[in-house]
């Protein structure tokens, strides 16, 4: 079984950086964020990781580790919310004892993502993949983003929908600030590899394939040992985000992945937009998605509202998802069972 956490109104966020830290000419970014949590009702811990960067990380593995750890085992500590991402978090998995950590949300994305599924696959708790801290600073967020906190507050046993966005973000403008964060300027188009409508479900699993496909292998990304402890005979949604990889590295990850046993039992796969997908001698994105979709023949549906193209849905790892394509768009209703 899964293992829910739920979002109390009020609860304390705890900020921990177990990736990159923030560097000190950024630090406003982060306070801007927690004002902006505080207004809402509330409290916000932020850990000593969070302010120092070096060498792309916050600090030494174990420390972070260490602090992860105690903010997880505070009772006071509802939530946990990285400012974000990173490069170096899979260091930190080895020293952390997963068997201490108590039932809360995660919540992040791109490297923090080796850590969410990590949990959900070594203990059952489910995780939330969605918005970083940071982006949490503008006046005010997108209908997309702002589900973040319905999710999380959704009861076990109960159900959400979210449906896909108007408008994604192209490029980042860092140097020309929007009153939600982001720059929602192209029109968003769901796309699949078959034509029709598209029904898929299962339980949720992914993050960005750039990191979690490091966990192949080891300890932490044990997929036959999680099914049949947690989520006997049921199938399996990937989702999955590209964030640097050409054409080629992907299609290396995924044929991996299918080697480790990972895509047994799956009944569909999502891949969000991405700013990477160079093509390589013509083998181009479609490409890949059509030869994973011949190879293991299940629906695969593409360019979905996950990862470093903003805005993103809030997807559960181990929450049972029914997803439906048509026409361009999507909805994605997860249950809390």
């Amino acid at each position: 079984m899964i293992t829910y956490p739920f979002l109390q109104k009020g609860t304390t966020i705890g900020v921990t950086a177990p990736s990159s830290g923030v560097s000190a000419d950024l630090h406003g970014i982060v306070k801007q964020a927690v004002e902006r949590l505080e207004a809402k009702g509330y409290k916000v811990e932020v850990g000593e990781t969070v302010w120092t960067d070096d060498k792309t990380r916050s600090a030494p593995a174990i420390k972070r580790a260490e602090e992860f750890t105690a903010m997880m085992q505070n009772n006071e500590i509802g939530a946990i919310v990285p400012p974000w991402g990173g490069e170096l978090l899979i260091e930190m998995l080895e020293p952390l004892d997963f068997d201490s950590l108590k039932n809360k949300w995660v919540l992040g994305y791109s490297d923090t993502s080796a850590l969410l599924l990590a949990i959900t696959l070594k203990t059952g708790i489910a995780t939330a993949h969605g918005t970083n801290l940071v982006d949490l600073r503008g006046e005010y967020s997108d209908t997309v983003t702002a589900m973040w906190e319905t999710v999380l507050e959704t009861k076990p046993g109960e159900s959400v929908l979210q449906v896909s966005s108007e408008k994604y973000q192209l490029d980042w403008q860092h140097e020309n600030p929007a009153p939600c964060v982001f720059h929602l300027t192209e029109p968003t188009v769901w796309k699949s590899v078959s034509p029709g409508k598209v029904d898929m479900s299962g339980r949720l699993l992914g993050g960005c394939i750039d990191i979690i496909r490091h966990l192949v292998g080891t300890p932490y990304g044990n997929i036959p040992r999680f099914r049949e402890s947690h989520i006997p005979g049921e199938p399996i949604i990937w989702y999955f985000e590209n964030c640097n990889m050409k054409t080629t590295d992907l299609r290396r990850s995924l044929v991996q992945m299918k080697l480790a046993g990972w895509f047994e039992g799956c009944s569909g796969i999502l891949f969000g937009r991405s700013p990477a997908n160079e093509s390589v001698d013509n083998y181009t994105i479609e490409d890949v998605y059509q030869d994973l979709h011949h190879e293991l023949a299940v629906p695969i549906v593409y360019d979905i509202d996950c990862g470093h193209m903003p805005p993103q849905l809030t997807f559960i790892n181990g929450a049972y998802a029914e997803v439906v394509f048509e026409d361009g768009k999507g909805t994605v209703r997860q249950t809390f069972k």
